[in-house]
């Protein structure tokens, strides 16, 4: 250690100040009255009125001695404790140059953020890859010029909260779930030490449950406003019967090639939970008989010599459900309630998550409720079998 390290020392410690450490040497006759309280601190007073705060130590076997600040900053009681500091720190080996190159060890977050990008992103799905690349935006402006251990719990939550009034609840979650797996995988790699990850605590938005099955009127009703738009928009028509016939997700029957049409079975190769085959009844059948394939195209569903785009086949169905009154049902409803009409004719979880690619019957518990009409039913069976076993209810 040499008279620059203990001048970074000072200066380290008169930054908890809020002041800046001397650096200006003044020439002329001196004189330094030390502190009998605290050896190697003292007051150097020169010629020309100036006095200032010293302290003086031995460093590799030479006498060092820096300035502190000047006496009129701060009281000689805080000075003569930062000296104490400083000689404490200068006998342990303490150097503030050091500790900035390990902090420097650690990447910049938007650094480490395109180190794990390009590790991680080739495993992805191409669809997760697109959705991420989505929600990345709001990691890249997230924590602009902090080291990745500079980051703590508080910085995220403000973070999350900020996104959240920005983008809404459903898009922050996505964004927080994209930060949270960056930050274990700065664990595993060995960047972060374990446990050390701001996002642990941290609560995600909870969500409105969003659930509706359209009724038979309203699907007839809807029905009618399909046929009205066939002539105009025939692939997307056609796409959103497919849809709403199979249980299929929106991605599934844009990405259906000709490939996985076998007869009465899509045997999707890259469904949501992995390859998975989709039975179809005669209707479903029906619909692709029809369909004219694009001599240049794979896909089943094209439009204008190009796959048909998932803004073209929200336009159409969202034109369509308007004409039918039904302008609080998703597209995706048209798959829940694919589930819940399997639910109502009494087949078995395990049969409906088969039906709906499904990894589990966790999330099918979801999508197969039974809405008041068929509850109100079953009420009134249970009632007669009840009244008829113990007489007629009477008030009273």
């Amino acid at each position: 250690m040499n008279a620059r390290v203990l001048s970074e020392l000072v200066a380290a410690e008169l930054v908890k100040l809020g002041l800046e450490a001397n650096r200006a040497a003044e020439r002329g006759q001196r004189h330094t009255r030390w502190c009998p309280r605290q050896p190697g601190f003292g007051t150097r007073s020169y010629a020309g009125g100036r006095s200032v705060y010293v302290v003086q130590t031995k460093m590799q076997g030479r006498l060092r001695t820096v300035t502190l600040c000047d006496v009129r900053l701060i009281t000689i009681t805080k000075a003569r404790a930062i000296a104490r500091r400083v000689l404490l720190r200068a006998q342990v080996g303490d150097n503030p140059a050091c500790t900035r190159t390990e902090r420097r060890a650690v990447p910049l977050f938007r650094r480490f953020l395109d180190e794990y990008w390009n590790a991680v992103s080739p495993s992805w799905k191409s669809s997760t890859l697109q959705s991420n690349r989505h929600y990345r935006r709001h990691l890249e402006r997230a924590f602009p010029r902090a080291y990745l251990d500079q980051i703590g719990s508080g910085d995220v939550q403000r973070w999350f909260a900020k996104i959240t009034e920005a983008a809404g609840p459903a898009a922050a979650n996505r964004a927080f779930e994209l930060l949270r797996a960056l930050f274990v995988k700065a664990e595993e790699w060995g960047i972060l030490p374990e446990s050390a990850s701001p996002c642990r605590g941290i609560t995600r938005n909870k969500l409105r449950k969003h659930e509706c099955r359209l009724s038979a009127i309203e699907l007839e009703h809807f029905g009618v406003t399909l046929v009205n738009a066939e002539a105009n928009h025939p692939m997307a028509v056609a796409a959103i019967r497919l849809i709403a016939l199979t249980g299929c997700r929106k991605s599934e029957i844009l990405n259906l090639t000709w490939n996985e049409v076998r007869g009465r079975r899509l045997l999707l190769t890259d469904g949501k939970t992995g390859p998975r085959t989709v039975w179809l009844g005669r209707a479903g059948e029906a619909i692709l008989t029809k369909l004219k394939p694009h001599p240049a195209l794979d896909e089943v569903f094209w439009h204008n010599d190009q796959p048909l785009s998932v803004s073209r086949l929200d336009q159409v169905y969202r034109s369509c459900r308007d004409a039918a009154g039904l302008g609080h049902v998703r597209m995706h409803d048209l798959r829940h309630s694919f589930a819940s009409y399997a639910a109502s004719m009494s087949e078995t979880l395990p049969m409906i998550a088969r039906l709906m690619g499904h990894a589990s019957t966790a999330m099918t518990s979801r999508y197969a409720h039974l809405d008041d009409a068929d509850v109100l039913e079953v009420c009134e069976r249970i009632g007669e079998v009840i009244s008829k076993a113990v007489g007629e209810w009477r008030e009273g």
